[in-house]
């Protein structure tokens, strides 16, 4: 059997080429004859590598890095007919994807070494479908202006920060939310009315913690979409001091919260909205979700694995207190008289004592 591992060489802050006889020597006693490839600054770099080896016939495709990685090699081999086993040793910055299939995050080495318990899943993945592109993704779509934080979080920022680098761009960029009028079809329904933004999650884990979608199955062949209607700024606020808090977001009037297999989502004005790839520009609106079921076997501590998010998270506390302390600087300038301010502030303390 034959390994190609393609790792990115700057993630996490070079570690990986530390790190990698080592990573070799794991995958060669497992009984792949293994190989690397480094990624190059040049556009679909792990992509174009990970569809070469797969038309090559090597067995497992390894992909070392961040999501971003990840989501590159996924979406080289999602459009082939056979597709090789993958693996991933997570070397990014949240490591989304990592953590949900209870892969470690924070050594290289016992990463590798899961390949020793044997175990796969079949993943479900995400197909996007725009007038000018068609893109698979593996963790998260979503579009809307909080979810363009991505696009303006810095990537400095991202390295020496991590997932707490967004909330504190998201914070900056809440003024700037408002509600669009948007059409968005699925299995069960429609939703037409205005929304501030949508996410479209195949995993329980988005960025960084296990509370976005905590219901969310890997393999069931459905999407949650979650929608999200207020735009106003106290209304976000409370959401997210929920959302922190244990998931109680999902039962939120201002939420819509649904399994499905495919979406259609657009605006029924004239406004633009970006759509958000695990955490990259996908294309514009209006946009078509298909959940290919089981489509990429992974390997994964599947004994870990769990179906129902039932702990607290357990980054919620760093996450909601370092969100709160920033929403706490911010609230002077926000607010636009000082009663919104003292409503705003009462209402983060109302939402930690009843949470």
């Amino acid at each position: 059997m034959r390994a190609r591992i393609i790792y990115n060489p700057t993630s996490g802050r070079e570690l990986l080429k530390k790190n990698l006889v080592d990573i070799l020597s794991v995958y060669e006693s497992a009984g792949y004859e293994t190989s690397t490839f480094a990624t190059t600054p040049e556009p679909f770099s792990a992509r174009n590598e990970a569809e070469r080896a797969a038309r090559a016939g090597f067995d497992l495709i390894v992909a070392a890095g961040g999501d971003g990685t990840i989501n590159e090699v996924v979406n080289g081999l999602a459009g082939l007919e056979k597709r090789p086993k993958m693996a991933i040793i997570p070397a990014g910055t949240t490591n989304d994807y990592a953590r949900a299939l209870h892969i470690p995050r924070n050594d290289l080495i016992a990463a590798a070494k899961i390949i020793e318990k044997n175990q796969t899943i079949h993943m479900d993945i995400g197909q996007s479908i725009t007038q000018k592109q068609m893109s698979y993704f593996i963790n998260i779509g979503a579009a809307g202006y909080l979810t363009e934080l991505t696009y303006e979080v810095p990537s400095q920022l991202k390295s020496v920060f991590g997932y707490l680098a967004y909330f504190v761009k998201g914070a900056e960029m809440l003024p700037r939310v408002k509600a669009v009028p948007m059409r968005i079809e699925y299995d069960d329904g429609v939703f037409e009315e205005s929304a501030s933004m949508f996410f479209v999650a195949l995993t329980n884990s988005v960025g960084g913690f296990e509370q976005l979608a905590p219901d969310a199955r890997l393999d069931d062949g459905k999407f949650t979409l979650i929608i999200v209607k207020t735009a106003n700024l106290l209304e976000i606020f409370r959401l997210i001091a929920k959302l922190l808090n244990g998931a109680k977001h999902i039962s939120s009037p201002n939420v819509v919260y649904v399994k499905t297999n495919k979406i259609k989502a657009q605006t029924t004005d004239s406004t633009p909205l970006m759509i958000n790839l695990d955490g990259e520009y996908g294309g514009d609106s209006p946009v078509e979700f298909i959940n290919l079921k089981q489509h990429i076997e992974m390997y994964a501590d599947v004994d870990l694995i769990p179906y129902d998010v039932e702990e607290k998270d357990e980054f919620a506390d760093d996450v909601e207190e370092a969100f709160l302390r920033q929403v706490e600087e911010l609230t002077g300038e926000l607010p636009e008289n000082e009663q919104e301010n003292n409503e705003l502030k009462n209402s983060y303390t109302n939402d930690s004592n009843e949470l």
